[in-house]
């Protein structure tokens, strides 16, 4: 098969385009032909050595992604060859065969195109854990949603708003913020300006009541536009390193400062069929949409983590073997 792979840690320059062996699956996997592959943040820290990588290389990167069974394991009556089926956390997903757990095998309504489900299940399912698990976002609240042009940004606004909230969008530049206009921002600012004012001023000095934090940096920031008895949500640090937070300024303020990562979410195969169900009926009725995706084939993948990295991306990057 062809796979995507590098053998060094560095830029896009460092990934090539090679014939390797097939998978070879176990008695409980399905051998699965990619149809769309999700390109993600993830991919890019692990092709700098960001994030830590089992085995010798060479690596192939890549968990998200759809496609159609080609081998069942023999342990397997549940799915047959020929049936649709997608993934959001299987390793090796950079290649024109995946071996897939059937725990692992996320059930592909025909409704649903294979780029809809690598566009949406990662970013998806993320921000559903995050307004469902991490704070139960509900009829009232005011949350405040930060890098909301991004694929969890604007699938934490949309969410946000299906369940009653009022949202705040944080964003780099004017382009992106209509993007997150677009997709039902009631208020978008720039990280350019005032943004901290121009939050207390919309929320009446009160602060929100949840802050959904991925940048990092801006830690501070969002304790400082968070009511009191409010909450942070810390589930990424795009933007660099968070500074450290003091106890006692949580203590004194009632204020919650809460981790989330979707893997502590999608513990079971009932988990993640119930959780991405919900996740595509939404889009069937019309209650999430998705941006229009940038398209690459998979041997143009160092073109895609270009556009990824350069940020100037709205929809989903995604690989086409």
């Amino acid at each position: 098969m062809k796979a995507l792979i590098f053998e060094s840690f560095g830029g896009p320059e460092v990934l090539q385009y090679k014939e390797i062996d097939n998978p070879v699956i176990k008695e409980n996997e399905l051998l699965v032909r990619t149809s769309a592959i999700g390109l993600n943040f993830a991919d890019i820290y692990r092709r700098k050595g960001n994030y830590h990588l089992a085995g010798k290389p060479p690596y192939i990167l890549g968990y998200e992604g759809s496609g159609i069974v080609e081998q069942v394991g023999v342990d397997i009556t549940s799915v047959k060859v020929g049936d649709r089926i997608a993934f959001a956390d299987v390793p090796f997903a950079n290649a024109e065969l995946v071996a897939v757990p059937i725990e692992k095998a996320i059930p592909l309504p025909d409704d649903i195109s294979f780029e809809t489900a690598a566009s949406v299940l990662l970013q998806g399912l993320t921000a559903q854990y995050l307004t469902r698990d991490s704070y139960k976002v509900g009829a009232g609240d005011t949350i405040l949603v930060h890098a909301a042009a991004g694929g969890v940004g604007q699938n934490l606004i949309q969410i946000g708003k299906l369940l009653g909230a009022k949202v705040i969008g944080l964003t780099s530049s004017i382009e992106k913020s209509e993007a997150a206009t677009s997709v039902g921002a009631d208020y978008v600012f720039l990280y350019k300006d005032n943004w901290i004012n121009e939050v207390k001023e919309v929320t009446n000095g009160v602060g929100v009541d949840v802050v959904y934090e991925s940048v990092g940096s801006t830690l501070e920031e969002s304790f400082e536009v968070t009511r009191i008895g409010g909450t942070v949500v810390f589930y990424g640090m795009s933007g660099g390193d968070p500074s450290l937070v003091d106890p006692r300024m949580l203590m004194d303020t009632s204020k919650t400062l809460t981790g989330g990562d979707l893997w502590n979410v999608l513990t079971s195969y009932e988990e993640r069929k119930v959780r991405s169900k919900q996740l595509f009926d939404w889009i069937l009725e019309g209650k999430i949409s998705l941006k229009e995706p940038s398209i690459f084939s998979l041997k143009d993948g160092a073109a895609a983590h270009c556009l990824l990295e350069s940020r100037k991306s709205v929809g989903k990057v995604l690989l086409i073997p």
